[in-house]
């Protein structure tokens, strides 16, 4: 061991040396400019990240965080704000075609991600296959991705991780800004478009947004467009707030609809293609039965308050979400505007109506003597209804709070970082009887536990750091896995709850390293976590009207794994970026067919070749000019060529007992992308970027798919449906001067 530090540490004065090299090359004042990786990742390292204690810079965080910054979010080609995230190391999505993506950090998803949006969790019915983020991405400026259940000040369900999508900060003041993106996909037809607003004056900030998308069904090679793929988004964003010296206060108010087909995979037995019973069109932006109806409300009151010695800070949020199902024995007509007005009359047959407030009061101290604390409470009420036809779940009540204390002791190169949360959480499910029969029995359940974590980071010098960090989690089951009984119709199976089911716990170790020199930066992340009581769905091998019945189960489990990058930078413009992403999920004590867990992400590597162009910040080696000049009229800045590879290897470490999951086959995909800004007179005037994803139009199965798993094409002998096929994304930006 003695001999990796001495190692580690020639390193680190080596790559100071030509560090200090290199910067008697390059001019000081462009670094922030800089293409440069290794100034990037200087620049990174200095970022203030809110994931574990609070304010804290990136290196010096114990635990693993990744950071999504808002030009990368610009430059990458999505559908949703999931979709976005899902190819950063450790990250994945279960998908319900191209607009319903749940994140997936380290193989573990659903109640174990804590998503976080305007300072609140964001809760919708995150337990279901088929219901994504209620989030709209147009709104999104960065995100912190932070891994494992290191984050003591999110929640007893932040076992696999935190999500925390930020809006962009308030303006300085004076300062006013508007902007207009819009975006156009070609194999669904996606168009949407975002507009927005903010300013500052005399400490009275504001903040207003409003965005719209629509897509028809995508398409592959070997199924053509896919019945039920469509779908369409508005969503509307206003924040009002003052900032003064004492703080600030703010609130927003943000409304999300969604209206996605549901994609139910069923196949002519004579063609094998997909069917649908409607007069159907591939291009249509219509709904079409069945779809599902979502709307999510949120107001959020967020309040800090600079004190002496510290800060306090108070959020209040309110959240509603309404689901609803439109199935296809309602009544329907065939011309679309006949349909549509039709449709909105309708009962739905599903219908979840969720009440959800939250409240987090915490205070952060200023740095004394190289330490930082926080201790709060924080907690939430839900209450959700059944107002359809049709029950999946019970209505429930549900209360929770949750008291934490995190420390944090800075010394010379050391970070030490722990903290203790204790977390108590009430259940109750309300009886229904259905036709002089109990659907559901009326029950209570109480969960309470503590947690914990310790970690430490050495910054041996500017370019090397290492981590590690070891935590304790916990997770209550949810009303879905205690009660469901009834048929799951967006997710193709009928669900049994079993009510008594235990409480999670985890203990998971985190070992990282990231390094970086002028020609290549690097990072590694190893994991090792143990699950006792591991709640999962498993087939059981009947049918119950024809749907297939899975049932809700536990065992004990453990994850072993790691996240690798290095990004190499021979000259100054262009980068060879590379990374690798394992996880390995298993089952203890349980013979072969269902030793691995479900829904463990496929090994992935990707590659991408970038080049860059910065027309301002290339000054000549040696010529150190203070002075920069503007070509008069238009011109390019910031150009970029990329050509990337997404290669996902097979993956048969399934869970296989009566044919639950399937092997997956190993694929490659390679994408395309370009971009730059518009300048006129030296000034931006738009962003433009143009990417192709899937070039080769190659036809796959992610493993994390849900249409995986619908009918077997009899005509070609392939079960389910495929994953979009080649599509090209054009997407523009316009700022406007005010």
């Amino acid at each position: 061991m003695n001999k990796i530090f001495i190692i580690l540490s020639l390193l680190c004065v080596g790559m100071t040396m030509t560090a200090q090299e290199q910067r008697g090359h390059q001019h000081h004042d462009h670094a922030s400019d800089s293409t440069d990786v290794f100034y990037k990742h200087l620049k990174l390292n200095e970022l203030t990240v809110t994931g574990v204690t609070g304010a804290t810079k990136l290196k010096h965080s114990t635990a693993p965080i990744s950071i999504v910054t808002g030009k990368e979010l610009r430059q990458t080609s999505s559908t949703n704000i999931i979709d976005a995230i899902a190819k950063q190391p450790g990250v994945a999505q279960i998908t319900t075609g191209s607009g319903i993506s749940k994140p997936i950090i380290r193989g573990l998803g659903y109640n174990r991600i804590i998503v976080m949006n305007e300072g609140v969790r964001q809760e919708g019915q995150q337990w279901g296959d088929e219901h994504g983020i209620e989030i709209d991405g147009a709104g999104i400026n960065s995100v912190e991705i932070l891994k494992g259940p290191a984050s003591l000040m999110y929640g007893s369900d932040a076992m696999a991780g935190v999500l925390i999508l930020h809006a962009a900060p308030t303006l300085p003041e004076g300062e006013m800004k508007a902007n207009l993106s819009t975006e156009y996909q070609t194999n669904n037809g996606l168009f949407d478009y975002s507009l927005n607003f903010a300013g500052n004056q005399r400490g009275f900030v504001w903040d207003g947004r409003f965005s719209q998308k629509m897509a028809h069904a995508y398409k592959n090679k070997y199924d053509g467009y896919v019945p039920g793929s469509q779908f369409r988004e508005v969503a509307g964003r206003l924040m009002l707030g003052l900032n003064r010296q004492w703080g600030h206060t703010h609130l927003t108010l943000s409304a999300y609809h969604q209206t996605p087909g549901i994609i139910e995979g069923e196949r002519d037995e004579h063609t094998g293609q997909l069917v649908h019973e409607d007069d159907w069109s591939g291009h249509s932006y219509g709904k079409w039965l069945p779809y599902q109806q979502i709307k999510h409300y949120k107001l959020v009151w967020d309040n800090s308050l600079n004190l002496s010695r510290g800060w306090l800070k108070i959020i209040i949020g309110y959240q509603q979400n309404r689901r609803q199902e439109f199935e296809e024995h309602h009544h329907h007509a065939h011309e679309h505007e006949a349909e549509e007005h039709d449709h909105e009359t309708e009962e739905p047959a599903l219908y979840f109506k969720l009440h959800t407030v939250t409240y987090d009061a915490r205070y952060l101290t200023h740095e004394f003597n190289g330490w930082k604390l926080s201790t709060g409470i924080q907690g939430m009420w839900q209450q959700s209804q059944n107002l359809g036809e049709e029950y999946l779940i019970p209505a429930y009540r549900l209360f929770d709070a949750g008291l934490y204390l995190t420390a944090s002791k800075q010394l010379s190169q050391w970070t030490l970082n722990g903290g203790v949360r204790f977390d108590h959480r009430h259940l109750h499910g309300d009886a229904l009887m259905e036709n002089g029969k109990e659907r559901f029995s009326d029950f209570s359940r109480n969960f309470s536990s503590v947690t914990g974590s310790i970690g430490a980071v050495w910054n041996m010098c500017e370019h090397l750091n290492l981590r590690l960090n070891v935590a304790r989690g916990f997770r209550a089951p949810n009303m879905s896995e205690l009660g469901s009984n009834g048929a799951h119709h967006g997710a193709l199976r009928y669900e049994v709850g079993n009510k008594q089911l235990k409480p999670e716990y985890s203990l998971q170790a985190d070992l990282g390293l990231d390094f970086t020199s002028p020609y290549v930066s690097a990072q590694l992340a190893l994991f090792a976590s143990r699950i006792d009581n591991y709640i999962f769905l498993r087939n059981e091998g009947r049918e119950i009207d024809g749907t297939a019945v899975y049932s809700y189960t536990q065992g004990d489990a453990r994850l072993l794994g790691f996240e690798a990058g290095a990004d190499f930078h021979p000259i100054h413009s262009l980068h060879l970026a590379n990374t690798f992403s394992y996880v390995d999920a298993r089952q203890l004590h349980q013979p072969e067919e269902a030793k691995y867990l479900p829904y463990t992400p496929a090994p992935r590597w990707t590659s991408e070749l970038k080049w860059e162009l910065l027309h301002h910040s290339h000054p000549t080696i040696g010529h150190h000019s203070h002075h920069t000049h503007h070509a008069a009229g238009f011109s390019v800045d910031n150009l970029y060529l990329a050509a990337g590879l997404e290669c996902y290897l097979k993956q048969s470490h399934v869970y296989a007992v009566d044919g639950t999951e399937t092997a997956t086959p190993s694929y490659t995909l390679l994408n395309v992308s370009a971009g730059t800004d518009l300048t006129l007179n030296g000034k931006k005037v738009s962003e433009l970027y143009i990417t192709a994803n899937n070039l080769l139009n190659r036809a796959y199965q992610n493993h994390l798919s849900r249409l995986k798993y619908g009918d077997m094409n009899e005509a070609t002998g392939r079960r389910g449906v495929y994953n979009m096929g080649r599509n090209v994304v054009f997407k523009v930006v316009v700022p406007i001067a005010l």
